[in-house]
């Protein structure tokens, strides 16, 4: 046997380019035009292929290393003096070691791949590996459906609906960390500052929402001219002063109506392995509050047992609570939908995330007056933008546009007088 070195042959203008995939290891027989290792420039992607086959012995390079022409990236033990005496095994005993080595099975009645063991790294293009990297897939594990079974980009994609289906949790999906190609400050003057703990806390959970829930949003808008006319003139009896009422108390009040002629909005399916959904025989409305240190949601308790005057109140003080941090912990869960109103600062239509375990929520605009066509002409009225977001799991397109239709007409101008007792 004899020991020989695997350098960066010729590659053009790649000088100096970063090694972002190493695809052997020590003590791994390859064969020659095997891919070595993987390297990015900022044009593209290339896979370095052996010029030799042997054992690898030692592995000189590293992921993130920078290579350049002749660099060492392997050595390598050449077999050639061994393959003279090697004793030709049958076809039959061939078969059987190739057997061994990687066993896939395809069960044809449920679709699904099973991977019990791979020897080999998986051929697939740079392209196709970057792919696989940036989604934090691990392309050995995907099979391939290309001739000798090269992974493809529908693949990987196969390959996560399929594990996605069973509740797989991708760890790399999330921690995966990705390595910064730059300094900020090699641009200006930057601040290093602590992210907000209630932020810390709250990313998690969206990032489990938008990864686990299939979202959809539904966009409308509801005429509220009546219920802003109403609303503008309430009176205390007693004092005769106008009573302050957000157009989100009666926004809550209308909704928890729906809800209860729309059940399916008010569940949970975060037991979906066992074909089980959480049917919520209560009305808690979650109300995203903005604070100084973040985004929290308080639970609105019961809103369709309380008035329209009760739940104003309710809702300036869990707000007022969340701004000073002062609320109870367990007022953050528990919830039937959320909404989300962005009527104070601005904009019209959005796509809020949904707020796991529930199945929807409701993203709310700002109000404003605009020429809709009324019978046969056309008229001023003033209109609310909708954002309907929800788990398209459990709620399909036409319940959740009939579930905004329904809202609309409880918005409408003959519902707030109802209300407002």
């Amino acid at each position: 046997m004899s020991k020989k070195d695997i350098n960066v042959p010729n590659i053009g203008e790649f000088k100096n380019v970063e090694v972002i995939e190493v695809l052997i290891k020590k003590g791994q027989k390859i064969k020659k035009n095997d891919p070595l290792i993987t390297i990015e420039s900022d044009k593209s992607s290339v896979e370095i292929p052996s010029s030799d086959e042997g054992t690898v012995i030692s592995l000189n390079v590293k992921i993130g290393d920078k290579v350049s022409e002749g660099d060492k990236i392997i050595e390598i033990e050449s077999e050639i003096e061994l393959k003279k005496t090697e004793v030709v095994e049958s076809p039959k005993n061939q078969l059987s070691k190739e057997v061994d080595k990687k066993e896939i099975k395809d069960n044809k009645e449920t679709g699904d791949i099973i991977i019990k063991d791979f020897s080999t790294k998986a051929s697939a293009s740079p392209k196709v590996r970057k792919f696989a990297r940036e989604l934090g897939i691990d392309i050995n594990k995907v099979p391939g459906s290309e001739r000798q079974g090269r992974v493809t980009e529908s693949d990987v994609k196969l390959f996560i609906a399929t594990k996605s289906n069973k509740g797989f949790k991708n760890q790399n999906t999330t921690d995966q960390k990705v390595e910064q190609e730059y300094s900020h400050s090699e641009f200006g003057e930057v601040e290093i500052k602590d992210i907000p703990r209630v932020k810390k806390l709250s990313s998690k959970y969206l990032m489990n929402s938008w990864s686990k829930i299939p979202h959809v949003t539904n966009h409308d808008e509801a005429d509220i001219t009546e219920l802003e006319e109403f609303r503008t003139s309430l009176t205390d009896i007693y004092t005769g002063e106008k009573k302050k009422i957000t157009p989100l108390a009666f926004i809550v009040k209308a909704l928890t109506t729906s809800l209860k002629k729309f059940p399916n909005f008010n569940t949970s399916i975060d037991q979906i392995e066992n074909g089980k959904m959480t049917v919520k025989k209560y009305y808690h409305v979650g109300i995203a509050v903005d604070t100084p240190h973040g985004l929290m949601v308080p639970k609105l308790r019961n809103a369709d047992n309380k008035n329209i005057s009760l739940i104003s109140a309710e809702l300036k003080k869990i707000s007022q609570q969340c701004r000073e941090l002062k609320i109870d912990k367990k007022e953050l869960f528990g919830g039937s939908i959320t909404i989300t109103s962005l009527g104070g600062i601005g904009g019209s239509f959005f796509t809020p995330i949904i707020n796991y375990p529930e199945v929807a929520i409701l993203g709310v605009g700002r109000a404003e007056k605009k020429q809709v066509f009324m019978d046969g002409k056309f008229v001023t009225r003033t209109m609310l933008p909708l954002s309907l977001s929800y788990d398209h799991r459990i709620i399909d397109g036409a319940e959740a546009a009939r579930f905004n239709n329904d809202l609309k007409e409880n918005l409408g101008k003959n519902f707030a007088y109802k209300l407002a007792v």
